[in-house]
């Protein structure tokens, strides 16, 4: 569970940074060039220490130079607002791989409940999608504490009660099926 918080602060690195020195600042440009810099130190860093880059670190190296760019070009922060949706929309997309949930799944949920792991697979995706698309909303307002607000808060609110719903559905739906193959048995 620490490597997916740790992979998710390594993805999310350059909108974190954005909005800790836009907080601090209240300044859009500086924040992104800040952001900017910081996702470029953050590429080299990985390359000094030998890390595998994966297509997501060159993609979201790419998004941050070009979105954040088109922010310090235009002044308008609702570039550099918008990467996050496109991560989410990235991630919903892989998700829409049938059974990519079972990968994940310990032993007794494959053996179980395979169905019922494609399925929160599936609504996973769409989690990602409507996240995505509430990113974009929040970013044209131009509001960045509002934004701000939503993907710290509500976005990653909606993931950990996602995550808790499928954890007790899972497991009250595991335990009424070994139960009733136990009944069965005797």
């Amino acid at each position: 569970m620490a490597n997916v918080f740790k992979q998710l602060f390594v993805d999310f690195f350059s909108a974190i940074v954005f909005l800790v020195v836009y907080l601090a600042t209240g300044d859009v440009l500086i924040a992104t060039g800040v952001a900017i810099a910081g996702a470029v130190g953050q590429f080299i860093y990985a390359r000094v220490k030998g890390q595998k880059l994966d297509v997501m670190t060159w993609a979201g190296l790419a998004l941050v130079i070009v979105l954040g760019s088109a922010t310090l070009i235009t002044n308008d922060p609702r570039f550099v607002l918008m990467k996050p949706s496109i991560a989410h929309f990235a991630v919903g997309s892989i998700m829409l791989r049938r059974g990519w949930m079972l990968r994940y799944s310990p032993d007794i949920v494959k053996d179980n409940i395979p169905r019922l792991v494609t399925i929160a697979g599936y609504a996973w995706a769409v989690l990602m999608f409507v996240l995505g698309a509430g990113v974009i909303a929040t970013a044209m307002t131009g509001d960045i504490k509002l934004w701000a607000f939503y993907v710290t808060v509500i976005a990653i609110g909606a993931k950990i009660l996602a995550f808790a719903i499928q954890y007790v559905v899972f497991r009250i739906v595991i335990t009424r099926k070994l139960r009733a193959a136990a009944l069965q048995a005797r």
